[in-house]
């Protein structure tokens, strides 16, 4: 099912003893638009609340209602987690050294969304150690979703917007949609979907994503409604309305 991302945020995060806190942020991976880690905050109970990571591999089934989310770890597994420098990017070595530690398969190696798999969930059951990482994660970039939201988005002959949210797929964590909000662009606003297959370049130091489309034909597009957004015919629209009909 597709689900918001600034829905997930501050979600609460049950480990499988305890709380571990809540939901917020995630790093998704610039190259595949997938979300490889959700951020914990973790003030509550870890001295200095560092920073947490959570690999999807590790959440079990949301409870949308209750807005909650197990988790399969462990407070004491959690607080001897490799260290994360905060302010620091997520290097090779320390991804590395985390799918160590709790014997996860790598997702980076692979043709699969994760590793061979199109989803998380069997990785956490593959033992990776006497394996060892082949390098290819050194070209990959992980990028922090509430980094980016307030990114400008470009049409090919405009500025139409802003990143406001991401639309994500719960069950593989790839990012299928980009939520843009037009407010600064059209009267009153309107928020409109576009996928990252339909981008043509992302500058992250210039905070801005160009879009292969018209502000014409963005601001003609499908309007984006939460509360209709479950409705498979919307997504169907949407692919039709800018020609490219979903599979």
């Amino acid at each position: 099912m597709l689900r918001s991302l600034n829905e997930i945020v501050n979600y609460r995060l049950q480990g499988i003893d305890s709380d571990i806190g809540r939901c917020k942020d995630f790093l998704f991976d610039d190259r595949s638009w997938t979300v490889r880690y959700m951020v914990a905050d973790t003030n509550q109970w870890l001295p200095g609340g560092r920073k947490i990571l959570i690999s999807p591999i590790s959440l079990g089934e949301p409870d949308w209602q209750n807005q909650k989310f197990p988790i399969k770890l462990s407070r004491e597994g959690i607080e001897n987690s490799p260290l994360l420098e905060e302010n620091k990017p997520v290097s090779q070595q320390y991804e590395t050294a985390f799918f160590k530690y709790y014997g996860y398969g790598y997702y980076w190696m692979g043709d699969g969304l994760w590793g061979t798999y199109p989803n998380p969930a069997p990785l956490i059951n593959t033992n990776i150690a006497e394996v060892e990482s082949d390098g290819s994660a050194q070209a990959r970039h992980l990028r922090s979703t509430d980094e980016v939201q307030g990114y400008d988005i470009h049409a090919a002959d405009k500025t139409i917007g802003h990143v406001e949210d991401f639309i994500v797929n719960d069950k593989n964590w790839a990012i299928v949609y980009i939520v843009v909000n037009t407010r600064n662009w059209l009267p009153r606003g309107r928020k409109v979907l576009i996928a990252p297959d339909w981008l043509t370049s992302v500058s992250w130091v210039d905070r801005a994503v160009s879009v292969k489309l018209t502000a014409q034909k963005i601001k003609d597009s499908p309007k984006y409604n939460a509360e209709e957004f479950i409705d498979p015919n919307y997504e169907q629209a949407l692919h039709e309305f800018y020609f490219a009909p979903k599979d």
